[in-house]
């Protein structure tokens, strides 16, 4: 391996802890008195506060796909997403959003771009489906199974984002930029003139831990992490390492949100990050040796 290959890797993984600890953060959010709209807001504001600088980046600002991109990527998935986390577990979410986001990517893809999945993708895509169903049927004692229903949602969402992104060839600085500041423009106004908030009602400490994560980590700092992992190892082996987002995430809720782990859902979870690698084509790329 390559020095640029090794700190590729070191940048995916540190990615992968960005979005295990998405999981985990925003399942605290949705325990705590903060409403759905209160982190909607969190993140919107605090992300476009910090991308405001780099206004001039995102080229489709006022562009009608960049309203597209706001609503469908960052309105559309804020408001599943975080409804999701108010009903549902962590351990959950760890297979119903970052485990089925390969499977609606690649049906949007398919839809939208025309793509096949090759045979072995399809295996993985299947894995993927299994593990979902596994995690539906085995709903007992983790709240609303509305929550669930709602993360599906938040999939199909964000795996739109991603293909009308890569239709419209928008680079991944670009969109983040873009999406983060149409969504602050159009959510906030809403929220602030009309919408039922409870951030009188919360800790310092869950503001604060929202603010540093929603807005700073998972909107920025992930994004940029990401960028330099695909850019040093390719967009393959960066989609096996997101393989183990369920699971760190999953396994982690039990000792850091004192929830439980059924057997069931501890299938689930490794069937869909087995999916995930399987799905992500990087066992076809023989060239890539960790």
């Amino acid at each position: 391996m390559t020095h640029t290959e090794r700190q590729g890797l070191i940048a995916g993984l540190l990615a992968v802890a960005c979005w295990a600890g998405f999981v985990l953060v925003s399942r605290a959010g949705g325990r705590s008195p903060l409403t759905p709209w209160d982190i909607m807001a969190i993140r919107f504001g605090v992300g476009s506060l910090l991308l405001l600088p780099f206004l001039r980046s995102g080229r489709l600002w006022w562009n009608l796909r960049g309203l597209t991109l706001a609503l469908v990527g960052g309105i559309g998935y804020g408001l599943a997403v975080y409804q999701g986390f108010r009903l549902t577990s962590a351990v959950h979410a760890a297979v119903m959003l970052p485990g089925l986001i390969p499977f609606g990517a690649a049906l949007f893809a398919a839809l939208i771009l025309g793509d096949r999945p090759s045979p072995l993708r399809w295996l993985g895509l299947l894995a993927i489906a299994v593990g979902g169903a596994l995690m539906l049927a085995s709903t007992g004692g983790h709240g609303d199974p509305a929550g669930d229903l709602w993360l599906v949602a938040a999939v199909l969402c964000w795996s739109l984002y991603t293909v009308l992104a890569r239709r419209w060839q928008v680079p991944a600085w670009t969109g983040a930029i873009t999406t983060a500041l149409w969504s602050a423009a159009l959510f906030l106004p809403v929220y602030v003139l009309w919408l039922p908030g409870n951030l009188a009602a919360a800790t310092t400490g869950d503001i604060l831990l929202q603010c540093v994560y929603q807005g700073l980590i998972a909107t920025v700092v992930a994004m940029l992490l990401y960028l330099r992992a695909v850019s040093s190892i390719g967009p393959s082996a960066m989609g096996a390492l997101m393989a183990l987002v369920p699971v760190i995430s999953g396994l982690l809720a039990v000792p850091v949100l004192g929830e439980s782990l059924s057997g069931v859902e501890a299938i689930a979870l490794v069937v869909a990050s087995a999916g995930a690698v399987l799905a992500s084509g990087l066992l076809r790329r023989r060239s890539f040796v960790l």
